[in-house]
């Protein structure tokens, strides 16, 4: 961006997320001088800056929506919100497919996304530039693309760098036996936990949220809501604690056997799993 005068000495910039100064002259300066860090040109930078995360942020939680929804987006959309630096950020590179107008998805179509206008430029499965024109395209869930090592080592070869976490997000596909459903469910449990308020705070800084002792993941998945919940404790903060498996309830609360829950939610639900366990304390966890 350009600068901003800053008193008769200095001008004020943004660079790479930080506010950086030059002198009237234009000589760069390592440094803020300290006579220039309660400036209102410097306050109002910051405060651009801080309003800039946030944006970001919810430009890439909103993505994520529409990849763990597996919401149909219209291309429009997407055309519109590209010219915002942020928002391309997000969405170049991510896998998308477009919808027929049955409403039935073309994986045969589908592509990296690299440009937004009148259509949707991507690069296709097969490394060539293509346009999709239909007018209304899905960024699916990675444990719903069936090709999923292929399509990665595809975007590893192009050297991508996805925005959004889609590709290379971690998946947990469900097992086909009723007895490896069940493992899978307490792989993660009995994780241990020296104070609660450890767990609690790796579920919250994670996108989780804590209710009643219990972090949960809600999905939205074929029309209905699938909540995956891992009980991690309750009581005093600097208790120990330790992780229960991973159960399913749809919206009402009501338990929805393994055999049910949809892949998108179960995958999400043991990704929160294992987000959780991966914070334990394994020292004390291999002495008991």
């Amino acid at each position: 961006m350009g600068w901003v005068p800053a008193g008769a000495d200095y001008e004020v910039s943004v660079d790479k997320g930080k506010v950086v100064a030059r002198t009237a002259h234009g000589k760069p300066l390592k440094a803020l001088p300290k006579a220039l860090k309660e400036h209102e040109a410097v306050v109002g930078l910051r405060q651009l800056i801080e309003w800039l995360r946030r944006h970001e942020a919810s430009c890439r939680a909103e993505a994520e929506r529409w990849m763990i929804r597996s919401l149909p987006v219209p291309a429009r959309l997407i055309a519109e919100v590209w010219a915002d630096e942020a928002w391309r950020a997000v969405l170049r590179d991510v896998v998308v497919v477009p919808v027929a107008a049955d409403g039935s998805l073309e994986p045969a179509f589908a592509g990296l996304l690299r440009d937004a206008g009148a259509d949707l430029g991507v690069v296709d499965l097969d490394g060539e530039s293509a346009r999709i024109t239909a007018p209304t395209v899905v960024i699916p869930h990675p444990v719903l693309l069936p090709e999923l090592d292929d399509l990665r080592e595809f975007a590893a070869d192009l050297g991508v760098e996805q925005g959004l976490l889609q590709l290379f997000r971690e998946i947990w596909r469900k097992p086909a036996a009723e007895a490896d459903q069940r493992r899978e469910l307490d792989r993660y449990a009995g994780a241990y936990f020296k104070e609660l308020r450890h767990v609690q705070s790796r579920a919250t800084s994670s996108g989780y949220r804590v209710q009643g002792g219990t972090a949960v993941c809600r999905v939205w998945e074929g029309g209905a809501t699938v909540v995956a919940s891992v009980w991690i404790g309750d009581g005093d903060p600097s208790y120990e604690t330790s992780l229960s498996g991973v159960s399913f309830t749809d919206a009402a609360g009501e338990p929805v056997p393994a055999a049910d829950v949809p892949p998108v939610a179960w995958s999400e639900g043991l990704r929160m799993a294992a987000t959780l366990h991966a914070a334990r304390v394994v020292e004390e966890e291999n002495a008991r």
